[in-house]
Formats: C-alpha cells, structure tokens, sequence
C-alpha cells in the first residue's frame, strides 16, 4: 500500500509525461521518415535541382485557409518590390490567382513531401505560422539563416503544442503577455532567447479596414451565430441538437458555421445534425471560404475556443457566448506557464458562459450579452491587452522580416570577404609546398 502511494503521479503531470513520451516516440518516427525522404530528394531527380539559388524570402503556410493571414503582407512585399517565394500545400491556394510581379507561388505537395522539400530549403529568411519546427517532420534547414513564426490569431502564444515555436529566431508578437509567455518557457527549457517585437496582426488590422469600408448591415432580425471548434470539447459534439433546438426556440435568425476540419474527422455527426435541420428558416448553414459577411451580420457569436472568438469581438465590436471546454492544457505549452492562458481569463469579459445547466435558457443569454455595457469595455480591455499595436500590423511585421533580411545577407557578404582570404593563403601554402 505504502509502495503504490509513493508512485502515485498525479493526472496533470501523468499527462505531461504521457505527452512527452509520445512526443519523443513520434520525433523518432518522424525523424526516420524525413531522412528516408531526404535521401530520396537529394540524391536526383526533381527535388535535387530545387532552390539552388538562395531565395531572398520565403513564406511556408500548410494550408490556403491562412490566405488571410499572409496576403497583407505579401501586398507589402509587392509594393516594396521585394522577391519573396510563397510555398503552399494546397493546389487551389489564392496566391495563384493573383498577378504579382515580384512574388512567386509554389506548391509544395502534402504531408511529408512538402517538408521533405522545406528541409533542403536554401533561403536567408523563412516566414510561417506553422508551428513544431524541428520537432516532427519540419526540420530546420541548414541553408536557411533566420526563421520567423508568425500568428494567425490574437490569443497566447503557449496554446500552441509542446514546443511549437521553440526553434524559430523570432516571434513577432501583439501583447506582453504573449512576450511574457516566451521569456518563461526560455528560462524553464534553457533555450535562447528569440526576438520578440510588438508587431500587432496584420489580418486583423486589415479586416477592421474592410469593414470600415463595408458600412452598417442596417435594419435585420436578431442573427446569432454559431460558429464551434472541431473535437470532442467542441459545442456539437458537447451539445449538438440540445443547442440547437434551443437556439430555434428563441425565434431569432440562427446560421450555424461549422469547422472545416468537423466536415472531415466528424463527418457522421455534421451528416446527422445538417440532414436534420433543413429548413433555412429555422438554421441557416454557412460553410463561406470567407467569414467576413457572417461575421458582419451576426449580432451575437456562440463558440468555444477558436480564434474566431478575436475576430468578431475585437473588430466587429460584438458580445460572445463561450462554453465552459474542460480544455486540457497538458499537450501545450500552456501547461508550462505559471498561470492561466489570458485567452481563458479574458472570457468571461467579454461574455458569458454557456454550459450544461444554462444551455436551454439560451435566450436570456444572448438577450443579456447584447444588453449588458460591461462587455463593450470588457473588449476595450482585451483590444489594450492582446492587439498592440493596433492598426501598423502589416507594415511593422514587414519592416521586422526586412530589417532580419537586410542583416543575414550582410552578415553572409561579411563571412564570405573572411573565408576569402583564407582561401587564398592556404592556396598560397600549398603552392609553396609543392613546389
């Protein structure tokens, strides 16, 4: 008995543990993959004859959803004239419909093909919101001098899993808290310090543009949207036709956005719940590659923790109903930080709770969520906190990738005036010697 007790782990660290394991089996496998995969691109072939020219920029994103995220800056770029190659992996990426002069779109493959490619990469500065660099099949390239993460939403930067940004150069951040969050996992994991710039989002900053320019919807019935995460933690699978029943019964106009990735590892639940509910005058359905327009008509959001929450109280002004996920930070970075993530205690500022016991008095939630003042300056705070600065996204993030560019060609013109001298005087020795 005495023996079991001293053995006992608790469940949090159990879980850490359990994560690192695999974490370590899954850097193993991986590993084997990538290099199985490098050999095969390095020894002929196409991928042998990739990036022999070192490439200015490049910018990697995993997947064309992200468009919005990378497309402010790569009109910066255009209008600074500045070559910078896009990599993606998707076939049907926005990029290649657009008439740049100065940038250029490739598709990389999926999976591990793509990576297989980005780990030979020959590049000075390489740009991605794709985290796990040179933890899974993502490996650092020893031909690509700086590598930069960039954030696709305003939330922390430890909700990422289990050393997602670890091996980046830089973190071009909007909040202290976020720097805060860095500086205690460096310390903790004895890891360098990255920069870590106050640039604000980019996207961000461009949407409250586009919906400056957009106006005011004018009169329309009462819209709540309901626009979830994909999992079990998730508002369909915790709540599914409880929510929306109730949602009905409230007589306003109900549209319900679900997760792309729910139409895909969920498929039989989506096919029960959208089979079921047909009349669009009871839920409209909305699966818009752009979210701009249901955002914009919606009065209320329901959602749990996807980075939509951002968008849609910070730009679009507007109050939230957020569920009560149970979410296990144990597989993330989070789980390292000495307090809650900001995106948790930020919440319930900005809205109320939806939960087991409330879920069929939704009504009175939504109707005190647009009533209440204290959200509108429970955003103001959020705005102060996690969006700084506000409005100079695009051009601080590209001045930052620029500023980065600028030094490693400097620094690599030095290194090659430094080897060239001594290429010379060992050529001179060995001259001397044989003659």
């Amino acid at each position: 008995m005495y023996l079991v007790k001293e053995l006992y782990i608790d469940p949090g660290t159990g879980g850490m543990l359990f994560t690192v394991l695999f974490g370590i089996v899954s850097v193993a496998v991986f590993s084997l993959r990538a290099l199985l995969l490098k050999l095969k691109f390095s020894s002929g072939g196409k991928g042998a004859k990739t990036n022999k020219k070192k490439i200015p920029i490049a910018i990697f994103t995993d997947h064309k959803r992200y468009w919005n995220v990378f497309e402010p800056l790569l009109n910066e770029f255009e209008k600074r004239h500045q070559k910078v190659v896009y990599f993606t992996c998707s076939k049907d990426d926005p990029i290649f419909d657009k008439k740049y002069e100065y940038i250029t779109g490739e598709y990389l493959g999926e999976g591990n093909k793509a990576f297989a490619k980005l780990n030979l990469l020959n590049a000075y500065v390489v740009v991605a919101s794709t985290p796990s660099l040179d933890v899974f099949q993502w490996k650092r390239s020893k031909n690509v001098d700086y590598y930069i993460h960039v954030q696709h939403g305003a939330n922390d930067i430890s909700m990422y899993r289990m050393f997602g940004t670890d091996h980046f150069d830089a973190l071009p951040l909007s909040g202290e808290y976020q720097v805060k969050q860095v500086r205690q996992l460096e310390q903790m994991r004895g890891i360098k310090k990255r920069e870590t710039p106050l640039v604000g989002i980019p996207y961000m900053d461009e949407m409250k543009k586009r919906l400056e320019a957009a106006g005011d919807v004018g009169p329309h019935e009462k819209t709540v949207l309901l626009a979830p995460s994909w999992g079990k933690s998730g508002i369909l699978s915790r709540f599914g036709e409880k929510l929306i029943d109730a949602l009905i019964d409230t007589g306003y106009k109900i549209i319900v956005r679900p997760h792309p990735q729910s139409l895909i590892t969920e498929k039989e639940m989506m096919d029960r719940l959208m089979s079921k509910y047909t009349d669009e005058s009871k839920v409209i359905w909305n699966r818009d590659n752009d979210n701009f327009e249901v955002l914009r008509q919606a009065d209320i959001l329901i959602s749990d923790f996807s980075g939509i929450i951002f968008d849609f109280t910070l730009v679009f002004d507007k109050p939230l109903i957020y569920t009560d996920t149970k979410y296990d930070i144990g597989p993330y970075d989070a789980y390292w930080i000495d307090e809650k993530p900001w995106t948790f205690r930020i919440l319930p500022e900005l809205g109320l709770e939806l939960n087991e016991e409330n879920v069929s008095n939704v009504k009175s939630l939504i109707d005190r969520c647009l009533e209440d003042p204290s959200f509108a300056r429970g955003r103001d705070k959020a705005r102060a906190e996690t969006w700084v600065p506000m409005g100079e996204g695009t051009k601080r993030t590209v001045d930052f990738i620029m500023g980065k560019y600028n030094e490693v060609v400097a620094k690599a013109s030095e290194n090659k005036k430094q080897e060239k001298p001594a290429k010379n005087k060992r050529f001179r020795l060995e001259l001397k010697k044989g003659a």
